[in-house]
């Protein structure tokens, strides 16, 4: 089973690996830093290096229990290579994935309203709400702001899904099941926010820079789906 770099640190930019499994589909590293996606973001980009010779990463996916990483050439299998992720790209959903915590978080909590479904991507961000009024979307984006000024480290840590069970709230996405596995990943937001979830995320939410409100949609009654994107460009 391949160890996922990113469950512990975000930021993890580039590592050494050895491609255990080779095929036409992809190949398979005993570790990887690459995002595979899920629960929203799309999976990471970048490249393989082995021998000087660079490999394109095209596509990260799960697939039968594995994480193939989609490559435009067949990399040797058993080579000891080097992975480089699109950090910029990386960094910009990082931002948008920690911005959807705190305005998931403001919903729930004031508006009673759930995340029934949503994306990120690099460029910006979408989310579906199960409310009736629009109008505050744009109050809850505002008030997201102002938390993510705070400068609020954001904490990452795991706990065995019983005592994980036990938080209110813990899954904030309508519809969606708590993981069956016995450990859960949890990202806290101090003070705001505490969810299950597998992405990578920033350190600090004073990273996120100002959140934009692109705009609004009537999805149908009772829902209402938000743009946004971050608009500050950080480094």
């Amino acid at each position: 089973m391949t160890e996922e770099l990113f469950l512990k640190d975000s930021y993890v930019r580039e590592f050494e690996a050895i491609a255990v499994k080779s095929t036409e589909e992809g190949v398979v590293l005993d570790k990887t830093a690459f995002y595979p996606g899920g629960g929203g973001l799309e999976n990471d980009v970048g490249k393989l290096i082995f021998e000087g010779k660079e490999y394109k990463v095209t596509e990260v996916k799960r697939k039968d229990g594995e994480i193939v990483h989609k490559v435009e050439e067949k990399v040797p299998e058993g080579a000891v290579i080097k992975g480089v992720i699109d950090w910029e790209r990386r960094y910009a959903m990082m931002r948008l994935h920690t911005a959807s915590h705190i305005i998931s978080a403001i919903a729930f909590n004031k508006y009673n309203a759930m995340v029934t479904g949503g994306s990120i991507t690099p460029e910006y961000a979408k989310d579906d709400f199960n409310v009736e009024d629009k109008s505050i979307l744009a109050e809850i984006i505002r008030e997201a702001n102002e938390i993510a000024k705070k400068g609020i480290e954001v904490k990452v840590y795991f706990l065995p899904r019983e005592e994980a069970m036990m938080i209110p709230g813990i899954v904030k996405l309508m519809g969606r099941n708590p993981p069956e596995v016995p450990v859960w990943r949890i990202v806290e937001i101090p003070g705001v926010d505490i969810q299950a979830d597998g992405g990578p995320h920033v350190k600090n939410t004073k990273e996120i820079g100002e959140i934009q409100l692109l705009k609004v949609e009537n999805r149908g009654k009772g829902r209402k789906r938000i743009y946004y994107t971050v608009k500050t460009k950080q480094t």
